[in-house]
């Protein structure tokens, strides 16, 4: 751990954490000044880092409102939560199915101070928060809180937004999520790429790379080959901006995100 760095209960504030930096391009409050520096020189590098990381929520958005209305799933398990910022997946679920359950998961001791706002259930449905390591999946999924939430006998969707570039071995991740997971559940997943602007996104993940923050950039056949054996939901792998976006909406150029895409159907 960087000198300087433990503070507030554990919390390391000499380094930029992910959730936090994230936090601070979105507008809200709590991060610190090793995230604020983080921040801005990942914009440096890519100015339209914030746009894309506005436009990566509304693409959560859209995943769960599908996952909820199309394809009907109760249940959800969101893997790497972050910092809460309304609304939040179980205020885009249980909007369309009050009875949904949703069961949230990070390390993050910031996003575990903050977790009671993932909380906040409808009276039909639950939502709880497990702290834990997502690169644990088998720990994940028999957890005590995780199982008083969710039926794994039963379709579940897994969320994996914006995380598992942060992931080197995101293929035995997701194998371990949805190795255990009941036909008809689904994955969705966001995750960064410089195939669309190459020079501005690598040189951005090379410097947070450099603050301590590993950064693994995929190819779309990269992508695909992490959802092998599931079945791709059309659009298939594209960026984030063209996963269904809804009709009335302006058209986003490409160049205005950094991140594939995808929901997968496990069959």
């Amino acid at each position: 751990m960087p000198q300087g760095g433990a503070a507030n209960g554990g919390i390391n504030t000499g380094e930029a954490h992910s959730a936090r930096v994230y936090d601070y391009i979105l507008g809200g409050k709590t991060h610190f000044a090793a995230d604020r520096a983080a921040a801005d020189d990942l914009t440096s590098a890519w100015p339209k880092l914030p746009v894309s990381m506005r436009i990566n929520r509304a693409t959560m958005h859209r995943m769960g409102r599908w996952l909820a209305e199309e394809a009907g799933i109760r249940q959800f398990l969101d893997i790497g939560t972050g910092i809460p910022t309304e609304p939040n997946l179980h205020q885009i679920v249980q909007g369309i199915a009050p009875e949904s359950r949703v069961a949230y998961v990070d390390n993050d001791p910031m996003v575990l101070e903050h977790a009671r706002a993932l909380l906040a259930s409808t009276p039909q449905g639950r939502t709880s928060y497990l702290d834990a390591d997502m690169r644990d999946p088998d720990g994940v999924l028999r957890s005590p809180e995780l199982q008083a939430t969710l039926d794994l006998s039963r379709p579940v969707a897994v969320t994996v937004i914006a995380m598992l570039q942060f992931v080197e071995d995101a293929s035995a991740l997701l194998r371990g999520l949805t190795s255990a997971l009941a036909p008809g559940s689904y994955v969705a997943l966001t995750t960064a790429t410089a195939d669309i602007t190459p020079d501005e996104v690598t040189e951005m993940a090379r410097r947070y790379t450099e603050r301590g923050v590993p950064m693994y950039l995929r190819t779309r056949a990269e992508v695909e080959e992490l959802l092998a054996g599931l079945e791709l939901v059309e659009p298939g792998v594209v960026p984030m901006n063209r996963w269904r976006p809804d009709a009335d909406a302006a058209e986003i150029p490409d160049t205005d995100v950094n991140m594939y895409a995808a929901v997968a159907r496990v069959v």
